[in-house]
């Protein structure tokens, strides 16, 4: 074919404006506040669809099995989500962690120390206040209390990028680094609290592959077309033995080498993270969200019932409440009786609000919630209070928030007769 022709121009032409067109959405989506708002979006659009009066179709979509028997991979679609697409954010999650232990923000211990041990209390006090109002209410549904320990980092940091504008620098990297932590600390409850039908080969045979994967990238090779199989192998490995198959993704991304290096000037995690993290944020977040944020109100007793069963309150309660006692309380008693110290311009009120923020849970409480319930009413009522805890949340978040962003920072003059130009 003449490359000169009118076709031939023609079929250059829709190439390059598709081409165009992936590359604005894939910038888009390295926004945390789009992708942040697109997943919101897709929470609200199953909502709305499951308490319509097509929440028929919605249930048999997300109930219908695909997949073959033989390798017992005959899954619903809402599964396929949750244990399937959400193993790509997890692979995400994985590379930042790595990312963070290696070169970011944890690498020195004694700067980290404290907003870690604040992601540990930070995922104590929920589970506290969960378990507090099951004992008190005598439902015996303690099996929940992980559901609101989790941070959904990309939601949070995405409220106090709308919100903290004029925070100093500092309160973001202790938000990232307290995120960082919980997810870390949400894998292992996975792994050790919601793993079913434990299956020693096939978790030996999921490791042996995450090693080749290890062994390919330490060496410098990163071709598409081998490493994704390998996952793809090492997450069914992982399906198979009964752990939950997203950890297979966490463990794949912790193996890349984070170091610069002359052929990888940024370190092949930022690499690799900035490859997978459209596929993440575009694609898998929000058609998890979509199936799992589904929760049908009409059909479960009404939204009174839903918000006076114990578990729902354990959650939607322990998110917002349990995040600020556990965070926000012990950074207070911790620079008070040891000689760990706040910096870097941020004070215990700025804590307050980024506690507030830290009970946003949505993805990984959305997740815990279906493994810990099950199938059936308990857990369309967990997940609709994970939805009511995460809203609380952010609008607490984001109202202290701006509440201190208009407060003089100590050292500066106060802003009474004068408007303070907001830092960015």
């Amino acid at each position: 074919m003449n490359p000169n022709s009118p076709h031939s121009r023609s079929s250059s032409s829709r190439t390059g404006a598709i081409g165009a067109l992936l590359e604005r959405v894939t910038h888009r989506l390295e926004s945390e506040v789009f992708s942040g708002l697109l997943m919101v979006t897709a929470a609200v659009v199953a909502l709305i669809w499951a308490n319509s009066p097509l929440r028929g179709s919605y249930e048999a979509i997300s109930s219908t099995v695909i997949g073959p028997h033989s390798l017992h991979l005959d899954l619903s679609v809402a599964t396929w989500a949750a244990d399937g697409l959400l193993a790509i954010f997890f692979f995400v999650v994985g590379l930042e962690l790595k990312q963070e232990f290696v070169v970011g923000s944890l690498r020195d211990v004694k700067e980290a120390a404290l907003p870690m041990l604040a992601a540990v209390f930070g995922m104590v006090g929920p589970a506290l206040v969960y378990v507090g109002i099951q004992l008190a209410s005598g439902s015996g549904h303690l099996h929940g209390w992980a559901v609101p320990t989790a941070t959904d980092i990309a939601f949070a940091v995405a409220v106090l990028s709308i919100f903290g504008r004029g925070l100093p620098p500092a309160a973001r990297t202790f938000l990232l680094t307290l995120a960082v932590v919980d997810d870390l600390l949400a894998i292992i409850v996975i792994a050790l609290f919601y793993s079913h039908g434990f299956h020693p080969l096939a978790l030996v045979g999921a490791l042996a592959v995450v090693v080749v994967f290890a062994l390919l990238v330490r060496k410098g090779f990163t071709r598409w077309y081998v490493l994704i199989p390998l996952g793809v192998m090492a997450w069914w490995l992982m399906h198979s033995s009964g752990v939950h198959a997203t950890i297979a993704g966490v463990l794949l991304g912790m193996v890349v080498p984070a170091k610069p290096t002359r052929t990888e000037p940024t370190g092949m995690t930022a690499r690799f993270a900035h490859a997978a993290h459209p596929w993440s944020a575009g694609l898998a977040l929000p058609i998890f969200a979509l199936f799992a944020a589904g929760v049908s109100i009409v059909d479960g007793g009404g939204f009174g019932q839903v918000i006076t069963d114990p578990v729902s309150m354990g959650i939607y309660l322990g998110l917002p409440l349990g995040k600020i006692l556990g965070i926000w309380g012990s950074v207070v008693l911790l620079t008070r009786f040891t000689r760990l110290h706040l910096g870097h311009g941020i004070d215990n009120a700025d804590i307050l609000a980024l506690s507030a923020i830290a009970g946003i849970g949505f993805t990984v409480s959305l997740l815990i919630a279906g493994l810990a319930f099950g199938d059936g009413p308990l857990t369309d009522h967990a997940r609709a209070a994970v939805i009511l805890g995460t809203a609380i949340s952010t609008i607490l978040g984001a109202g202290l928030v701006q509440h201190r962003v208009r407060q003089p920072r100590r050292g500066q003059p106060s802003t009474r007769g004068h408007v303070m130009r907001p830092r960015h």
